[in-house]
């Protein structure tokens, strides 16, 4: 095994706490309501077109045709998305900043965000700037688990993908990041990571 020299992290559920419940569970009265809304309504796959590329009011006017009755919720996926932002995650981040002192390691962000959403991020969370380089799915037109996404950072870096390590809290992610050669972790939480960095002969 080559030794890792650059490391490739997820946002969203890594590093930053996002998840629509926090706005919607304010919205409705019943979990089974929330429940029924972000799995037939605004749903995952959904929200990836936007993740993808597609512009919000766009998506948000093909989804109020489907269900008019909840216009004015799906509206409200887009007007308070920065409300589903609830932070960071502390312990994360911390291991971000102890691997940004680490002169032998680069680091860089691989994450499937809106290109309209993505600037929000970029200004409050100041430890987006330990990046070398992020890749915005939105931007890019594509979205993980699409093997291409990975081949373009490699690419756009060049980054040797077996002395990479690549984290995601999504394992589909991570199945398809080995796919295409880069070794990775499917984030569980901060003591996970930073055991299985250590396990790569990543030292903190």
């Amino acid at each position: 095994m080559r030794k890792i020299n650059t490391i490739i992290f997820d946002l969203g559920g890594v590093l930053i706490d996002w998840n629509p419940r926090y706005v919607f569970d304010e919205v409705f009265d019943s979990s089974e309501e929330v429940d029924f809304f972000l799995s037939e309504v605004c749903n995952g796959e959904w929200n990836g077109e936007q993740d993808r590329g597609r512009p919000f009011q766009e998506a948000i006017d093909l989804k109020t045709k489907e269900f008019p009755k909840y216009a004015k919720e799906i509206q409200l996926y887009y007007t308070r998305w920065s409300d589903m932002v609830s932070g960071d995650i502390p312990e994360s981040v911390e291991i971000l900043r102890k691997l940004s002192r680490l002169r032998d390691i680069r680091l860089y962000a691989l994450t499937n965000w809106s290109h309209e959403t993505f600037p929000y991020a970029w200004e409050n969370f100041e430890f987006l700037k330990l990046f070398e380089g992020i890749l915005v799915s939105g931007k890019e037109k594509l979205i993980k688990p699409d093997h291409d996404i990975y081949h373009l950072i490699l690419d756009r870096y060049d980054i040797d993908a077996e002395s990479a390590v690549f984290i995601d809290d999504s394992l589909k992610n991570v199945i398809a990041a080995n796919q295409v050669g880069i070794q990775s972790i499917h984030f569980i939480n901060a003591e996970q990571l930073d055991k299985s960095l250590k396990d790569l002969g990543v030292q903190l």
